[in-house]
């Protein structure tokens, strides 16, 4: 194999592949990048057996076709110290030769027939999204997934397919979010639910920008673009009913001010990780839950359309997750006591979440 490529690209594409390896054993075939020039087409490979990305390049000079493996952290280092200026990819003897100009660089490979197949996209199940919206509205509800839950099944997002939108649903059985996206999804589509890691979720959000269509069985989800092809295996495991755990009828239902509502939290939250929400008709105390001897307290002023008080004890973390997901001035509070889970709503948006109590 010998083939030419912008030091920009090759640095870009190896950087972005660079989460998708084995870095504990560096024996393995799984610490290696596959790179193959074949029919026009040079791509280049990692994955860790759970997910995978394959770069599809046409851009790039093939003078010979071939394949090669190399250590995609020593490829990286090696492109890092190179001038902005074309590379050459060759393979010489069993080795992969990277070269620039008067540089040369030596590194060994494994053989390319022990790197693990991609799966395929043969009998599997498909619907078309924009890529772009589908990593934002992972996003919105990514902080509240679950992280080494024993629970495998909450350690990732559900997607919920049903006629024209996708319900996105994360939990932390803390709280829960869902956020609704408009899709053109038909009804022979419809109770499909595929459960996703939170690490195949991280990647989403900084890989897609462009139209993809989406693959899926029961293993895995494949994304398919004219440039790339990412994989990830699937959850097995039965997401909770969600749907359940949100409140179908409130005795509260009052609008409230973002910008009002950030600047309370922000002003406690240097102080605790826990607070005490009044709200009432002329605005809104903060103050901090602490187990220590000290206190912050701040009032902010608000228009607010409400007889009496509401009272709640919550983490502010997840009053500041939610606000920063929403562009609207104005979000919902759905509210019936204060030992009872509360709903907040903007945008398509929904985060209920149970309170503190002993407040």
């Amino acid at each position: 194999m010998k083939v030419l490529i912008t030091k920009k690209l090759l640095e870009e594409i190896v950087s972005n592949t660079s989460s998708y390896l084995d870095k504990k054993d560096l024996s393995s075939i799984t610490s290696h990048l596959l790179m193959s020039a074949k029919d026009g087409i040079f791509s280049i490979k990692a994955t860790d057996h759970e997910i995978g990305l394959s770069y599809n390049l046409q851009n790039v000079s093939i003078e010979t076709e071939g394949e090669a493996t190399a250590n995609g952290g020593k490829l990286l280092s090696v492109i890092k110290g190179l001038s902005d200026d074309n590379v050459i990819l060759e393979t010489v003897n069993g080795a992969l030769f990277v070269k620039q100009k008067k540089s040369k660089y030596k590194l060994p490979m494994f053989e390319t027939r022990d790197f693990p197949s991609f799966p395929t996209i043969d009998g599997k199940n498909s619907f078309d999204v924009n890529a772009g919206i589908l990593g934002r509205s992972l996003k919105k509800i990514y902080p509240s997934i679950d992280t080494n839950n024993p629970k495998y099944e909450l350690n990732g997002a559900l997607i919920d397919v049903k006629e024209g939108f996708l319900n996105l649903v994360g939990t932390d059985t803390k709280r829960l979010s869902v956020y609704k996206l408009i899709t053109q999804s038909k009804a022979g589509e419809l109770d499909t639910k595929i459960l996703i890691p939170k690490k195949a979720i991280g990647e989403i959000q900084k890989l897609f920008s462009d139209k993809i269509k989406i693959y899926y069985d029961e293993n895995v989800l494949l994304a398919v673009s004219e440039n790339f092809e990412f994989f990830t295996k699937l959850i097995n495991g039965k997401f909770p009913n969600y749907e359940r755990v949100i409140p179908s009828d409130t005795a509260y239902k009052i609008l409230i001010p973002r910008d009002k509502m950030v600047s309370g939290v922000r002003a406690i939250n240097a102080m605790c990780e826990e607070m005490k929400v009044t709200i009432k008709k002329d605005g809104m105390v903060f103050e901090s839950i602490n187990e220590d001897n000290s206190e912050a307290k701040t009032e902010i002023e608000a228009a607010i359309d409400i007889n009496g008080e509401i009272v709640f004890g919550v983490k502010n973390r997840f009053l500041l997750d939610f606000l920063s997901n929403i562009e609207s001035e104005i979000f919902e509070l759905n509210f019936n006591s204060s030992d009872t889970a509360f709903v907040l709503s903007a945008d398509g948006l929904k985060t209920v979440v149970m309170p503190i109590n002993n407040i």
